[in-house]
């Protein structure tokens, strides 16, 4: 298995982003050999490369142009084989505390050897981190394309599999079946704004921007690990101050608090939204517009309510009116049962 598919492996078993740190220090060793092996690799071709390009000059033996015949070698002067015993005697006096002068050495050489080693794995670390991410980037690179439904991003400084934005609505109904969302009502999100844009800030502050008292909802966000304490205001009363945690970064995908909309962004939305809003207030809608076209124009026809309930007496419950009295059955009705009472 080769070192990029453990990579890819580590990161998508993590359920949380995994960093540079945590690489190296589990797959550091291997990552060393790979180098090595690289490394050992190119020298053997550019030796090779060389060998083949030059070849090794043939020494000739000089002739003198008069005689033809080959010039002797210059005899190198002999070495002398002894001291002379005054400088002999210099030295052993200049050696005056040799004890002293070896601690000193040994002592240098160690601190220098030290330093050496401190350097050289400084050097180590920063190879394998440039590794690892050259091993990142060409993952990337490989789950950038359109065949791909999912994609490495880096969040919160780690590295963590997520679904690509495209399939967000596919996803979104899959996930709804196994996992509640994070579901926060409108005054932890107010609170949850002013925290994240004004971090570090305390209570009383997150209290004035709002208008009410935010005491109870810092407490909700904080139990759920979206915000946490960063010490306390130096003024009167030293109140606590209040910041967004790692968790909030995790829930809304964010690298870090930079990556945030800024308040220009959030104007122009507001202006588009309440263009719309206009709009659909100023414009009918398609149903109301065709029955309006269908009411009749004359009066006649649109008669108001009130006259025909004074009119017809079956809309106002009262009894009708008759023009002949002969044909009011109540007044035969009355004649009758005054005859039943006599």
């Amino acid at each position: 298995m080769s070192l990029k598919a453990k990579i890819e492996a580590v990161i998508y078993a993590s359920e949380e982003p995994v960093t540079l740190a945590q690489l190296v220090g589990l797959l550091g060793d291997e990552a060393q050999a790979e180098l090595e092996r690289a490394e050992s690799a190119q020298q053997t071709l550019s030796l090779n490369e060389t060998g083949a390009a030059e070849a090794e000059p043939t020494l000739e033996p000089e002739f003198d142009a008069d005689t033809a015949e080959p010039v002797a070698e210059a005899e190198a002067p002999e070495a002398p084989s002894d001291l002379d015993a005054g400088d002999a005697s210099g030295i052993l006096a200049t050696e005056t505390n040799p004890q002293s002068a070896e601690q000193a050495d040994t002592a240098a050489d160690s601190s220098a050897a030290t330093a050496s080693a401190a350097r050289a794995e400084k050097a180590r670390m920063a190879r394998l981190r440039a590794h690892f991410r050259v091993l990142l980037d060409q993952l990337i690179a490989e789950f950038a394309t359109p065949e791909r439904g999912l994609e490495i991003r880096e969040i919160a400084g780690g590295f963590r599999f997520a679904t690509k934005p495209e399939y967000h609505d596919t996803v979104r109904g899959f996930v709804k079946t196994l996992k509640p969302p994070l579901k926060l009502t409108l005054q932890s999100l107010e609170t949850l704004a002013v925290v994240a844009y004004k971090q570090p800030v305390t209570a009383p502050e997150i209290s004035e921007i709002r208008g009410v008292d935010s005491s109870a909802v810092l407490g909700s966000l904080m139990a759920r690990k979206l915000i946490t304490t960063a010490g306390r205001k130096h003024v009167i009363g030293r109140p606590i101050l209040y910041k967004t945690t790692r968790e909030f970064l995790l829930k809304f995908g964010l690298k870090d608090v930079a990556e945030l909309p800024s308040i220009e962004e959030f104007e122009k939305l507001a202006g588009q939204f309440a263009e719309q809003e206009e709009m659909a207030i100023g414009e009918p809608p398609q149903g109301q517009r065709e029955s309006a076209e269908e009411r009749p124009e004359s009066e006649d026809e649109a008669e108001p309510v009130a006259d025909r309930v004074i009119v017809d007496g079956r809309l106002s419950a009262l009894p009708p009116a008759y023009d002949d009295a002969a044909d009011d059955p109540s007044a035969a009705e009355a004649e009758i049962q005054s005859g039943e009472s006599q």
